[in-house]
């Protein structure tokens, strides 16, 4: 019987990518999804700069973001409170070749594929007029990295030891 052997990140070069879009990930969920939450409607002219750019970004592209009903909020405090600290355990994951992160990895990719993918997006194109995305060539580019990279996740963690093989 062959004994499989855990690759060295430097062997599993696309994990770099991971660990990037992980990163960024974190950061955008601290910032972008911890202010609707905590405050609810984004406003104008507010001296905090994030606020301010998140109004910026949603003005005249996202109402469902600028104003959120109780549920969006609930998705965006998913988003700060659990997304936002597995990313870090992502990153640490892909950077040490822990292979225990498949399956929380799995879990993680399908429910934000499905919950952002079907449900906001759903909303966001095909809801009530006045939640429906206004510009959908500055709201895809920022919000489809949130279905994509996790279903390459998924792809990436499709079969047993995924750190012990390049992809």
């Amino acid at each position: 019987m062959t004994t499989q052997h855990q690759l060295p990140l430097s062997e599993r070069k696309f994990d770099y990518f991971f660990i990037v879009m992980f990163s960024l990930f974190f950061i955008t969920s601290m910032i972008s999804d911890m202010l609707p939450t905590v405050y609810g409607d984004l406003v104008p002219n507010h001296p905090n700069p994030l606020m301010k750019a998140n109004y910026d970004y949603a003005k005249g592209c996202d109402p469902l973001f600028l104003h959120p009903p109780v549920w969006m909020r609930f998705v965006t405090g998913l988003s700060a409170f659990v997304y936002g600290p597995f990313y870090l355990v992502l990153v640490y994951a892909f950077i040490k070749g822990k292979n225990w992160i498949q399956l929380p990895a799995v879990i993680y990719g399908t429910m934000i594929s499905v919950i952002t993918g079907v449900i906001v997006f759903g909303v966001e194109f095909f809801g009530e007029a006045e939640w429906r995305c206004q510009d959908p060539a500055k709201f895809l580019p920022l919000n489809l990295p949130y279905v994509i990279i996790p279903i390459l996740l998924i792809v990436r963690m499709r079969r047993e030891l995924p750190f012990n093989r390049r992809f």
